[in-house]
C-alpha cells in the first residue's frame, strides 16, 4: 500500500471527533542524500523511532480549519504540550493510559456551554486514552504520529540538498498529493520539517531529539467517568 506525505493527515483533534530548527548530532555527511526517495523516508522514520524524546510543533490548515500543535513526545510513555483549532486551545498530557485536558474558557464554552466553562475553568479533565479519545491519544504516540504524518503517498521525488533553518537537508516531495519532507543530511537522518504549500498547507517541525522531558499526570484531575 502506498503512503501519502501530507500535513493535513495529522488532524484528528479532540472533541470534534473525540488536534524550530532541528539539531542533528554531529556534522558529518550521513549519506542519506544519495539514497532513493523511498529509502530516505524509511531512514528518517527509523531515525525518529529510535529517539527517546522529540519536540513536534507547527501550524497548518485542515479542511479550512487553522490548527496548531506544540507537543513534547516521550517514546513508549506519552506526551505533554498544547493544541488549538480555530483559536480554541487546550493543554494536554498523555501518560499511564490516561489523557488529561485543560482547556481555555473559550474551548469549554464552545463544546459544553457556559456550565462547562464554569465547571472546568482552570481544571484538568481525565479520561482513558481509548474510546472517544483514541484519535487524540494517537497524536501523542511517537510511532503513530509519524505514520499519520507520512500516511499514504503517491510518487516521491528528491531534490538537491539545501538548508532549512541552518540545517542541511534533502527534500523528498510527494508529487501526487503535495507535501515535502526535509531530512537531515548530517548526523542522524532525522526529519527536520514537513511542509505543504497552498490553502490546505502548513508546516510541522521536529526538534530537541533525546532532550530531557518531564512527564507526569496533573494532580486533582476530574475523572470524566464521574460526570456520566
Amino acid at each position: 500500500m502506498r503512503r501519502r506525505l501530507s500535513v493535513c493527515s495529522v488532524l484528528a483533534l479532540l472533541i470534534a471527533v473525540a488536534l524550530s530548527a532541528c539539531g542533528s548530532s554531529g556534522s558529518s555527511d550521513n549519506g542519506v542524500a544519495a539514497k532513493s526517495p523511498d529509502a530516505i523516508v524509511t531512514a528518517s522514520s527509523n531515525a525518529l523511532l529510535g529517539v527517546t524524546t522529540v519536540h513536534v510543533s507547527g501550524a497548518f490548515v485542515s479542511s479550512g480549519v487553522p490548527t496548531a500543535l506544540n507537543l513534547y513526545l516521550v517514546s513508549h510513555k506519552g506526551a505533554r504540550g498544547s493544541m488549538s483549532q480555530s483559536g480554541l486551545s487546550f493543554q494536554l498530557v498523555s501518560v499511564g493510559g490516561e489523557v488529561y485536558i485543560n482547556g481555555s474558557p473559550a474551548f469549554w464554552r464552545h463544546f459544553g456551554g457556559n456550565a462547562a466553562a464554569a465547571l472546568f475553568n482552570g481544571k484538568w479533565l481525565k479520561a482513558p486514552a481509548t474510546g472517544q479519545f483514541s484519535s487524540l491519544s494517537s497524536l501523542t504516540n511517537l510511532s503513530q504520529l509519524f505514520n499519520k504524518l507520512l500516511g499514504q503517498h503517491g510518487t516521491l521525488t528528491k531534490s538537491a540538498v539545501k538548508s532549512v533553518d541552518g540545517q542541511s537537508v534533502v527534500p523528498v516531495t510527494d508529487t501526487t498529493n503535495g507535501g515535502t519532507l526535509y531530512v537531515a543530511t548530517t548526523g542522524k537522518p532525522y526529519p527536520v520539517a514537513i511542509i505543504k504549500t497552498g490553502s490546505g498547507g502548513g508546516r510541522i517541525d521536529f526538534s530537541d531529539f533525546d532532550q530531557p522531558v518531564k512527564l507526569a499526570a496533573p494532580a486533582n484531575a476530574i475523572d470524566i467517568s464521574q460526570l456520566r
